[in-house]
């Protein structure tokens, strides 16, 4: 990318924090640093209350001004939610039918019983309707990361599930979310389309927009990103290696006018 970006955007699971948890305050820092320059958007599989409590409620204190140039897309953009003073606001949602939520449900807890992918000893509930999306996670959503770790460490038995659900519900949009997680939307819905619509809400094109993640493989959930070929994207190993390239690009980025 020749000019600076206008748009810097991230994954949040294992991009700016670890799995589920809190951001690091150094993380806090930088992301309203970059919010005084440019505009900061962050986009993940999990529901608004997560981004809350990982980063809404974790940001030092910054003036309206600032926190204006944040964008948050929750369940991969079929949520997207903006500050209005100090309150965040939701400016659209794209939520499931009930219909298509029943399917979901059904499908994914079948297959996961019929696979021996179906935990007795959980962190939280296995499944979560999040408006827009169907979540399952194999251990609950409070599962400590090391647990997430050691389940599947190949990724294989959620790629084994994931195939499994989408057979059943082909209508439907299904795959692999966090460390333990599948996610189930409306068909075309990924990182792509959420980056896309976030294009059309702020009117900054792709090209002038980079990306962070940690999982551009293409098995990975931030991979769409970076198949869409329009969007220059970064590859991080974790919130320490985010926030390193972060200090970095800070230093290249203008004062806002």
């Amino acid at each position: 990318m020749t000019l600076a970006p206008r748009v810097v955007s991230f994954d949040l699971d294992d991009t700016l924090a670890p799995s589920k948890s809190p951001i690091d305050p150094r993380i806090g820092d930088l992301l309203i640093r970059l919010a005084e320059r440019v505009e900061v958007a962050i986009i993940s599989g999990g529901q608004i209350a997560q981004f809350r409590a990982q980063v809404v409620d974790r940001l030092p204190h910054a003036p309206a001004e600032t926190l204006s140039h944040l964008h948050l897309l929750p369940t991969c953009g079929t949520q997207y939610y903006r500050f209005s003073g100090d309150e965040l606001v939701m400016l659209y949602a794209q939520d499931l039918t009930d219909d298509e939520k029943h399917r979901a449900l059904t499908a994914v807890e079948e297959e996961a019983r019929r696979l021996g992918l179906w935990e007795s000893e959980t962190w939280g509930p296995i499944l979560e309707d999040r408006g827009s999306q169907i979540t399952f996670s194999a251990l609950g959503q409070a599962a400590p990361v090391d647990a997430k770790k050691a389940w599947d460490p190949t990724g294989e038995r959620k790629s084994a599930l994931r195939d499994a659900v989408a057979a059943r519900v082909p209508d439907l949009e299904v795959r692999s979310g966090g460390s333990t997680s599948v996610d189930i939307t409306r068909k075309g819905i990924d990182k792509a389309y959420g980056m896309r619509r976030l294009a059309e809400e702020t009117g900054v094109p792709l090209a002038a927009m980079l990306f962070y993640g940690d999982r551009l493989d293409p098995d990975g959930n931030d991979y769409p990103v970076l198949a869409m070929g329009d969007i220059e994207c970064i590859s991080v190993t974790g919130w320490e290696d985010t926030a390193e390239k972060l200090d970095a690009l800070l230093e290249t980025l203008p004062e806002r006018g």
